[in-house]
């Protein structure tokens, strides 16, 4: 995509009419190199992943459902959820593969739902422009998925059109999205934004960054 084609501008600029979405947040990990959950690391006096699911609810989105599994039940106690709808994975070792088949089952009982953002529970901060601009590329470009490329670097939130959901369904292992994705380049369609992108919170030094060292 040209520099004339990014969200916002170009022709994305015209108004859609915008399809019903939901937002999945896949936070099932184990946090291995993090050695505690990552989902209850103090931001600013809340647990970083109420933090993710109070920023993913202010986004153009039907609902938010959120994927637990290592830990859950710590998680469910100490995170406020807002209207969010919890998941449980009990698959969680098995991978990203395992949460997405949680989600996806659920949201495809929706019947109203025609897209999804998948969104990391260990990335906040997603620029506010990036889900309304995914959407609306979406719409333009009738391809089945959106992705944003931050500068030069593709990351999260991934939309995906509901003729997606069986086939992300049948992945297995540690794998999401952008591994069939890759496969099939042809369904995608790559968003620009002028923006860094998103950290994960993976480690220690992660962490300090996020919190300013505390």
């Amino acid at each position: 995509m040209s520099d004339g084609e990014r969200a916002g501008g170009g022709r994305y600029g015209a108004p859609v009419d915008t399809p019903t979405v939901a937002a999945l947040v896949l936070a099932a990990g184990g946090s291995k190199r993090l050695g505690r959950p990552k989902q209850l690391v103090d931001v600013k006096g809340r647990p970083l992943l109420e933090m993710v699911v109070a920023e993913t609810a202010a986004w153009p989105v039907a609902l938010v459902a959120v994927v637990l599994g290592h830990e859950a039940e710590e998680i469910l106690e100490r995170v406020e959820f807002g209207e969010a709808t919890v998941l449980i994975n009990p698959d969680w070792e098995e991978g990203i593969a395992a949460s997405l088949r949680v989600g996806l089952d659920h949201l495809g009982r929706e019947p109203r739902l025609e897209r999804v953002l998948v969104a990391l529970g260990d990335q906040p901060h997603i620029p506010p422009e990036v889900p309304p601009g995914l959407i609306e590329a979406m719409e333009h470009s009738g391809r089945p998925a959106a992705v944003p490329k931050y500068r030069f670097q593709v990351g999260n939130p991934v939309l995906l059109d509901r003729s997606l959901w069986p086939r992300l369904m049948s992945l297995e292992g540690d794998v999401g999205a952008s591994r069939l994705l890759r496969t099939h380049p042809e369904w995608v369609e790559e968003v620009w934004f002028d923006r860094l992108p998103p950290r994960d919170v993976d480690t220690p030094s992660d962490v300090a960054d996020l919190t300013g060292g505390r």
